[in-house]
Parts: C-alpha cells; sequence; structure tokens
C-alpha cells in the first residue's frame, strides 16, 4: 500500500506546474532534514482527507501505512530540519526556489544504545523506490587534477496547494557502500568511493577532517555548475546574474561556492578577477547559526591545498584585497596560523549577513562579529526562524488542528497569524476542555509507541517534560540530568512528588564528541536505576529513546506538556523545536536565549517559565572565565548541587555505568563547566518544581497551552521566507 500511494503522489507531483519567476532563490546546504514525505505531500497536494476516507472504506488506516516509509537521513539537527521547512514555505509562497545538497546515502547514522552507551551504525535508508528522481544531468568535479563524477538527483517539493519546486542533491558516480564493514567506520581516504556515504564523518583525525573538505567542495562545485547551467540555458548574461539568482549560503559548510564560482568565471566565462568578484558578492548571501567559536569553521591552508588547489589563488587574492583595505587582522580571511576562516569569506563576499533570532543577531553585532558590522552595518539583519505549520501541526496532529478549523476555520493554514483568533476562546471551558483531551489522547499514543519501541511504560496521567535535540554542553542536557538526580533523591528520603513525572529525552552526539557521549551515558545509567527501583519508580521515570529522528519527534511533541529549552543564554542560536512544542501546546521551561526571547514576549510572563542568568551576564562573565567563573566553588559551597554532582560517581551509579565514563563527565563538571550548568542549577531546580506544581491547576494550565497555540503564528517559516524574500532575495 505505501509503496502504490507513493507512485501515486509522485505521478500527482510530475503533473503540478513548476513554479518560474526572473529570479531564483538557490538554498545551498550542508542538511536537509525533511521527514518523511509522504503525509505532508498529501496534505500540499490538498488530498490527504480525501485519501485517507478512501482508505478507511477498504479497511486500510493511513496512518499505518505512513509507518512502512523509510525516512530520508539527510540532516541531523536544526539546521537541516529548518532547510527542510524553508524550502517547504519558498514553494508554498509560490516562490521560485530550489534546495542544493548531497544525497547521503547513510546519513548521520543510527544510533543503537548497548550496555548504557551510544553506539553508530548506518543508516541504510534508501530505497529501490522512493521520493529520488534520478536525472541525466551529471557534472565534472576537480581536486586538483583528480576528478570525479556527480550525479543530480531531485525530490520534488511540492507549496501548500501550489506548484512544485526541487531539492537538488548530488550523488557519487561510482559510490561503493561495501566501504563500510563495521559500525560507521570507512577508509577516509578513497575519496573517488566516499564522497557521500556519510553526512559529517568522523573529524577526530586529518583524514576525516580533509574529508570534509572534499565533501563540502564537491557540494559546491556541483551547485554552482548547476545555478550557471541554468543561467545559461535561461538566456541570462552572467554579468547580471545577481538580477537572475541568488544563493543563500545556509552556515558556513557551502562558503567554497564563493571562490568556485570566482573561478568557474575567471577561468571558463572570460570574466576578469574584478568582474567575477563583482558579480558573485551581490549574488550570495549568509546565514550564521552560532556564536560558538568552533562552530565557526576554520580549515588549515595545508587542508585546502591538499583537497582543493585550484581555490588557493582565488582565496589568497580575496584575502588580499582585505588585508589591503582592513588593518583589522581579526577581519583578515587568512589568520597568523594559516587557517581559512570560511564565515569572514561569507561577510566580505556575499551581500547580508543575517543572524536567525533577534537576541542572536544583537550578539552578532556587538560582539562576536562587531568588527564586521563596523564594516558592514547594512549588510547585518535578523530573520528569525520558523516552522512549517503543514509537518509540525497539520500532519503530526491532526486532531489539534481540526479541532482548530472548527473553531476558527481553516484560514489559519495559509496565515498562520489568524491562530490569534483562539484567544477568544482563553475562559471557555467546553474548548480548554477539547484542547485537553487531544493533549491526553496524543500523551496515550506516545505511551502506547514508547512501550513498543522501548519496553518502557510510562504514566498518561504524569507530568511528560521533555527534552529532544542535539546532544551538546552548551544545550545543557547535564543540568536536566542533575535536577532528575536531586529528584530521585528526594524521593529516596521520603519527599514525593503529588504527581508522576515521565522525563523523556531524545538526541545525538557525534561520534567524535566525548563528554557529549557522556552525558548520554550518564542518562541511560539513570534509567536503569530509576526505573527499576520500585520506591521510586511510582513517581518518577526516564526513557532515552533510541534514534531519535523527525519520525520520532512527530509523536513526542503533540504529546508534551513541559518544553526544555534550557541552553546557556547567549548560546542558543535560535532553536526551532521550542516553536514546535508551543503550537502543540506544550509550555515552555527555559532560559532567556535564542528564541525563547521572543516566545516570552509574545505568551508573556503568565504562560511560560523562564530561570537562569541572562545574556548580557553569562557573557560578561565568559569574557574572563577563569577569572570570573568557578564551577568547583559553587560546588563545594552548595549542598544540594553537591549532592547532585557527586551521585554521578556514587557506588550505585558506578555498578551500573561506566566508570572512566562518568568520572570523565564529573571531572568536566566540577573543574570546568563550561556551559555554567551550575551557576543556573539551582535556579533551574526551583523554576522547575514551580512549573509542576503549576500543573495542578489545571483550569490555568489548559489556558496556557490555549495561548501557547494561539501565538504560536509569527513563528511559522512562511513568515520567516516572506521577511528572506522581501529584505534580502527580492524575487517577486
Amino acid at each position: 500500500m505505501y509503496r502504490a500511494l507513493l507512485l501515486f503522489a509522485k505521478k500527482e507531483l510530475a503533473d503540478r506546474p513548476q513554479i518560474k519567476g526572473k529570479k531564483k532563490i538557490y538554498y545551498i546546504s550542508a542538511e536537509f532534514l525533511i521527514g518523511k514525505l509522504l503525509s505532508n505531500n498529501l496534505i500540499n497536494l490538498g488530498i490527504y482527507d480525501e485519501l485517507k476516507e478512501a482508505l478507511a472504506a477498504e479497511g486500510k488506516d493511513l496512518s499505518r501505512i505512513e509507518e512502512c516509509e523509510p525516512e530520508p537521513s539527510l540532516g541531523n539537527g536544526g539546521l537541516g530540519r529548518l532547510a527542510a521547512c524553508f524550502i517547504d514555505s519558498i514553494a508554498t509562497l509560490d516562490l521560485p526556489g530550489d534546495g542544493i545538497g548531497l544525497n547521503y546515502h547513510y546519513g548521520l547514522f543510527k544510533q543503537v544504545f548497548k550496555r548504557n552507551k551510544q553506539t553508530a551504525e548506518k543508516n541504510d535508508w534508501i530505497e529501490d523506490n522512493s521520493w529520488l528522481n534520478k536525472t541525466n544531468t551529471t557534472f565534472k568535479v576537480y581536486f586538483g587534477k583528480t576528478a570525479v563524477t556527480s550525479r543530480l538527483y531531485d525530490i520534488d517539493v511540492v507549496g501548500y496547494h501550489k506548484g512544485v519546486n526541487k531539492l537538488h542533491l548530488f550523488d557519487l558516480e561510482g559510490i561503493d557502500e561495501s566501504l563500510v564493514q563495521k559500525g560507521i567506520d570507512f577508509d577516509k581516504n578513497k575519496i573517488k568511493k566516499n564522497l557521500t556515504l556519510f553526512l559529517y564523518p568522523d573529524d577526530s583525525d586529518d583524514a576525516g577532517r580533509i574529508l570534509r573538505i572534499y565533501q563540502q567542495y564537491f557540494m559546491v562545485s556541483s551547485g554552482a555548475q548547476l545555478i550557471l547551467k541554468e543561467m545559461k540555458e535561461k538566456g541570462y548574461d552572467l554579468h547580471q546574474l545577481h538580477k537572475h539568482a541568488v544563493i543563500q549560503i545556509n552556515d558556513t559548510h557551502p562558503t567554497m561556492v564563493i571562490p568556485e564560482l570566482i573561478r568557474i568565471l575567471t577561468e571558463q566565462e572570460g570574466f576578469s578577477m574584478d568582474e567575477a568578484i563583482k558579480v558573485v558578492s551581490r549574488t550570495c548571501a549568509y546565514t550564521n547559526h552560532t556564536i560558538l567559536a568552533e562552530a565557526l569553521e576554520k580549515w588549515p591552508m595545508k587542508f585546502l591545498k591538499k583537497a582543493v588547489p585550484q581555490l588557493i589563488p582565488i582565496i589568497e587574492e580575496l584575502n588580499r584585497r582585505v588585508m589591503a583595505k582592513y588593518k583589522n587582522p581579526k577581519v583578515w580571511i587568512i589568520d597568523d596560523e594559516k587557517r581559512v576562516h570560511m564565515a569572514h569569506i561569507d561577510i566580505h563576499y556575499g551581500f547580508s549577513v543575517n543572524g536567525v533570532a533577534a537576541l542572536h543577531t544583537e550578539i552578532l553585532k556587538n560582539t562576536e562579529l562587531n568588527d564586521f558590522y563596523k564594516i558592514y552595518p547594512k549588510k547585518f539583519n535578523n530573520k528569525t526562524n520558523g516552522i512549517t505549520f503543514r509537518r509540525w501541526l497539520l500532519s503530526c496532529n491532526h486532531d489539534l488542528s481540526d479541532t482548530i478549523t472548527s473553531l476558527i476555520g481553516d484560514g489559519f493554514k495559509e496565515d498562520a497569524n489568524e491562530l490569534q483568533k483562539l484567544l477568544k476562546y482563553k475562559d471557555d471551558p467546553k474548548v480548554l476542555k477539547q484542547i485537553e483531551a487531544i493533549k491526553k489522547q496524543k500523551k496515550l499514543e506516545l505511551c502506547a509507541y514508547i512501550k513498543k519501541a522501548e519496553g518502557v511504560e510510562l504514566d498518561p496521567e504524569s507530568i511528560f517534560d521533555i527534552q529532544i535535540k542535539r546532544m551538546h554542553e552548551y544545550k545543557r542536557q547535564q543540568m536536566n540530568a542533575l535536577y532528575i538526580i536531586h529528584k530521585y533523591l528526594e524521593i529516596k528520603k521520603g519527599k514525593k512528588p503529588g504527581r508522576p513525572i515521565s522525563f523523556i529525552f531524545g538526541a545525538k552526539a557525534a561520534p567524535a564528541y566525548v563528554i557529549a557521549q557522556d552525558i548520554i551515558h550518564l542518562l541511560l545509567v539513570l534509567q536503569k536505576i530509576v526505573n527499576n527501583d520500585p520506591e521510586v519508580n511510582k513517581y518518577m521515570k526516564i526513557v532515552f529513546v533510541e534514534n531519535y529522528n523527525v519520525s520520532y519527534a512527530e509523536k513526542l511533541i503533540p504529546a508534551c506538556d513541559i518544553s526544555e529549552q534550557i541552553s546557556l543564554a547567549s548560546q542558543e542560536a535560535s532553536g526551532t523545536g521550542n516553536m514546535k512544542f508551543m503550537l502543540n501546546g506544550a509550555v515552555t521551561l527555559g532560559t532567556d536565549d535564542g528564541a525563547n526571547v521572543e516566545i516570552h514576549d509574545l505568551v508573556g510572563d503568565d504562560n511560560i517559565f523562564i530561570f537562569g542568568k541572562k545574556s548580557d551576564e553569562v557573557l560578561k562573565l565568559r569574557e574572563n572565565y577563569n577569572a570570573e567563573y568557578h564551577a568547583d566553588q559553587i560546588y563545594a559551597n552548595d549542598a544540594v548541587i553537591k549532592e547532585a554532582v557527586d551521585f554521578i560517581i556514587d557506588p550505585k551509579v558506578l555498578k551500573t555505568g561506566d566508570k572512566a565514563s562518568l568520572q570523565r563527565l564529573y571531572n568536566e563538571i566540577v573543574g570546568k563547566d563550561w556551559f555554567m550548568g551550575l551557576l543556573d542549577l539551582r535556579d533551574y531546580i526551583k523554576v522547575k518544581d514551580q512549573a509542576f506544581k503549576a500543573f495542578e491547576n489545571r483550569k490555568k494550565w489548559r489556558q496556557m497551552m490555549l495561548v501557547n497555540i494561539a501565538m504560536a503564528g509569527y513563528f511559522s517559516s512562511d513568515r520567516t521566507i516572506a521577511d528572506y524574500n522581501r529584505d534580502i532575495w527580492k524575487l517577486k
């Protein structure tokens, strides 16, 4: 049945008109975490309900059929999911625009838990019948004198009741899947056979780091050739490229598209260097997604010379021009350690630099990229992220979507701001109970799924406290773990919560990120200890779901009561999970960080739980971290914090877990705590307890749910894309 529906939907997509225009956006990204497509495409085609009814009449359940679809493994976390939401919204707004990325055969990796630890296996998602459409388009990509061939595969992207754009995914001709023998290990040196095997290959050694450069260049060279091919086929003068194309560079991974376009224009199209630089600089725009220094790519020149020697003269010329104009070494492209700063290329040789939440953009302008902001104040702008409501409401929560439609009509499906009409029901007990009943149903459905998938039985009457996102110290899953330890110890001392609590996690850690793996290990060990303790498991349970992905998120988010958004203030660029939870009636527990700030502004103090130091306080502490912040002193001087941290290396925990891993995490928290979990832990405990207490005032909580849903409209990616188009792309 799934294969029949797939073929049917693909035929429907093929019959839809391609979106056309005189100017086109090319959204280039290393990740597109598109999720399963059947339901989403049927909704956007406008035939979901009709098909569902027809199948039901024949005794078939569409939701069961959807479960058969493999999820494309083309992304990791928020960056890739955002790109997926954006291409959906570009099509929905009837804008001509295609995504450009890579067709990873095994994607990130499939997460499997063994001995309370994350292990990684290849994620073999590509089937003979899939959404991928093989094309006849191929390009030669050169790494010095070595040539490989890229093959273009397309996935149709249909807008909501609109036409079709494309997600262009390049694959390596001659890819050798047999290189992967055990887990995700493979020979990183065989670039002619491995380039599109994995997203973000392990970069803990030089071979892995150089492979990432090969991979990125393979993507941008193929993309640049495709863009120029399309421009020439339409008869456009390449000297006027910026009038017909905009290239949005999503994070620094696609940065080499700038020198690659300059190289092609000068070597193959007869442009002078001045002409090529001028045209490319007016065509490319850059989205910054982080203020974490380690996430802004800096590649050693020796790596680039090995992988892409043909770009070296271009990069050196771009740097020479910057050095001639600006004497501040902080804005140079090549630093004194002979490292190439990719973001610096984007900022100097693109026409727009945007952050992805109001706070994030201000931090970029005032601190992290201040030297550039002084040079190019007009380039900097903010575009607060958004999510597509087609997937994160209409597709994943049909019951809530149908109820909203019955109350305010279906205008919100195309203008999300219409959700504010729900506010008139804030004091309507019947409507509030309807929304609560949907939440209870989603919790029951999630309980059944988790019992089957994870073997853990949750109480649907418990509070569902959920943290699902990439595993990273700045997102502070370790602080959540310390709260859980604190709560566990309180129960052991006889202080029982009034209502059971279910702590639910989902996250993958990069294979080379040791501390992140240690945090996963701690949480899995706590899950085993807590869930097997009869004195405690009546009051709290933990479940860390295996291989968290978009499909799992679509089950978790509608069932959530409390949305954990607890990153260290100033560190999260935006977050988009916070928006998805809000849209589905969860209440945010978080710091004033990223888009939490804008959620806070929209829903007001009474409909969110905010804790922790503010971003300006954190940035001040981090200016002189070693002198200003002393995790060991906080640990030593606070008995509650010390007790929770010490439990990490308690004999009971060490008996269940791996001593080396737990000791390393303990040492990291007490000795370093770079993302200051201990700084905010006391306030986190206090405010989290307040949130659990507030849950018992059922009338007030229902109102909080409704207000969050009603005010979520601002976070539609349709609004974000309209902002991009108005201020940056100017398509039509």
